[in-house]
């Protein structure tokens, strides 16, 4: 059994005479937050998202040009939309929008208010007749030729090589295209020593699904209360735990009763008190053994946009006991034992799932880096903040790990880009659907899946 350097546990069962286990020592990492870019200073929502789409262009154009010059030669013709000469070969850089017939919109809420046919339930959005179109400052055009429309998403900034023919006006017929290049990579720090982060999500606490046995053995097993000396042994080089989102269950949000009288409220309970409660309990013995970062997600009690901010701490009062537990932004970026770690609780990945033919995690996560955007589909599809002098999800700084929490299944693979960097995708499944957590080794980057699970037989006769 292990516990946390600096703390004292005179109360904890580590202490106990009658203890005759091993006792490790877990030795912590250097740590740096670098989620500085995501914390809101200014709270200020009267303002129009064309701010945000302008600063994203401004900022992420230069970058294009350099690689559509490196591409396609450094004395290629660059045009404005507005600059477009007749069967002129040329570079266009804008932003890709994505027009769907199919596309929520403020049509279906007046449907339903006025009792008219509401629009079908959809979990996807894709139709053959959407359109890619390249916007810039001032103007638009329609894209066609060597391009996927299904796979595309709005938000991106994209250089496009072709033309406008003459007989075809207002359409840019594509022959070639690119992205912005990927950052340099800071070199990953050569460990003496095997050190591990944890990453999981969806626990859901509240729900019919929750996975309270399982979860309890995940903790019992950080903190070192499972197996024999040499598996402790290995779990106390566990330095890090990252909850990426969800904790708590969309069931914990009890919508009808805003709408009832506050009279028939008055004695009832929240269902995401209790809730709460458990996952203070389950906070309390992790951060008792080891460093916990607890990001919020799409079900959590913090704001719904894009980047949300850190969870009250108030909610955990055992937990915020422990110098080793805080609450911070989703998406989190962050520096281990000299490590870049970059993710989001999911929800930049599941928009691009409704609005593209693109299915698996690992596979957008790679667009992720290629486009150089963590959340290219904000605020069209995606709700965030009107940000008005910067996007806070341009990927500025190349992370050796990127990660996305809530995914159906467990999968990772290793991102090679041009410039030899090496980023590590990992896919973090839901705990209360997988009872499965990820285990990263930041000396050499290989992930697997730590998979619990418990069944119950009696050989009994029932009674």
């Amino acid at each position: 059994m292990f516990e946390k350097r600096g703390h004292d546990h005179s109360s904890d069962l580590l202490s106990k005479p009658q203890q005759t286990h091993t006792r490790f020592e877990r030795q912590s990492g250097k740590f740096s937050n670098c989620s500085e870019r995501f914390l809101l200073k200014d709270r200020t929502f009267n303002r129009q998202y064309a701010h945000l789409y302008a600063e994203r262009l401004w900022e992420v154009r230069p970058k294009v040009e350099i690689a559509a010059r490196k591409k396609w030669g450094k004395d290629i013709c660059i045009r404005k939309l507005h600059e477009l000469q007749s069967d002129e070969t040329c570079v266009v850089i804008g932003t890709l929008f994505k027009h769907m017939e199919l596309k929520p919109s403020i049509l279906q809420e007046i449907s339903e208010e006025h009792n008219l046919m509401p629009q079908p339930v959809r979990t996807k959005f894709v139709d053959d007749s959407d359109k890619l179109y390249l916007e810039d400052e001032l103007q638009r055009i329609i894209l066609v030729g060597d391009l996927d429309v299904q796979r595309a998403v709005t938000g991106v900034i994209i250089a496009v090589y072709g033309k406008e023919p003459d007989d075809d006006r207002g359409k840019f017929h594509v022959e070639k295209y690119c992205f912005r290049m990927l950052k340099e990579q800071v070199p990953r720090p050569i460990l003496e020593k095997d050190k591990y982060l944890i990453l999981i999500s969806g626990l859901e606490l509240g729900s019919k699904e929750e996975q309270t046995f399982t979860l309890q053995l995940f903790v019992d097993m950080v903190t070192g209360m499972l197996g024999n000396s040499q598996e402790q042994g290995h779990c106390s080089e566990i330095s890090r735990i990252v909850v990426a989102g969800n904790s708590l269950s969309s069931s914990t949000q009890d919508k009808d009763s805003l709408q009832k009288a506050k009279y028939l409220s008055k004695k009832s309970a929240a269902g995401s008190v209790e809730a709460i409660k458990s996952l203070d309990d389950v906070f309390t013995q992790l951060a008792s053994s080891v460093d916990v970062d607890l990001m919020p997600g799409e079900f959590d009690p913090a704001n719904y946009t894009l980047p949300q901010q850190p969870l009250h701490k108030c909610m955990f009062p055992q937990a915020l006991r422990y110098p080793t537990f805080q609450t911070v932004t989703n998406p989190y970026d962050f520096t281990i034992e000299g490590v870049r770690v970059l993710g989001t609780s999911g929800q930049p990945i599941q928009d691009i799932i409704k609005y593209s033919t693109n299915e698996e995690p690992l596979d957008i996560l790679e667009k992720n880096l290629e486009w150089g955007h963590l959340a290219p589909t904000a605020p069209d599809t995606l709700g965030c903040y009107p940000f008005y002098k910067e996007d806070p999800f341009i990927i500025e700084d190349c992370p050796h790990i990127l990660f996305a929490g809530n995914m159906t299944k467990f999968d990772s693979k290793m991102f090679k880009g041009p410039g030899g960097q090496e980023v590590l995708l990992v896919s973090v499944p839901r705990f209360s659907q997988t009872a499965t957590a990820v285990m990263v080794n930041l000396k050499t980057q290989d992930c697997h899946p730590i998979q619990f699970s418990a069944s119950f037989t009696s050989s009994e006769p029932n009674r």
